[in-house]
């Protein structure tokens, strides 16, 4: 069993290390509605619940106690966004090596380029 709603929220506040005091404030809530939520005494709206996501970085459903993954997986866009940019790379790559066969002195400019953009991207 995933944690609850008010276990998660603490958890994450204390990993975070911050205060209710400074949590509440960046969320825009009080500290005493914070306290509340993190003690199962009271239930947030949905505005609160994505203002927490984005603070602690986390997906509803793991703040919800759905998952104990903490972001959302890979959705069918990302994908797709992915295979696009492969693609885009192989092209480049070619195109690359064409410009390279025809401008010899341009090879040591593309092979940095194509260094810092597979560390960019983490490839």
């Amino acid at each position: 069993m995933y944690a609850s709603f008010s276990q998660a929220l603490s958890r994450l506040r204390r990993e975070k290390g911050v205060s209710q005091r400074q949590a509440a404030q960046a969320l825009e809530v009080s500290q005493a509605l914070l306290s509340h939520y993190e003690n199962g005494i009271r239930e947030p709206g949905l505005a609160f619940v994505s203002r927490a996501c984005d603070y602690y970085q986390v997906s509803a459903d793991y703040l919800l106690g759905r998952t104990g993954e903490r972001t959302p997986p890979q959705t069918a866009s990302q994908d797709q966004g992915e295979a696009l940019l492969l693609r885009t790379a192989d092209a480049m790559s070619v195109a690359w090596a064409e410009l390279c066969r025809r401008e010899p002195e341009l090879a040591p400019l593309f092979r940095r380029l194509s260094t810092q953009l597979k560390q960019d991207l983490k490839c």
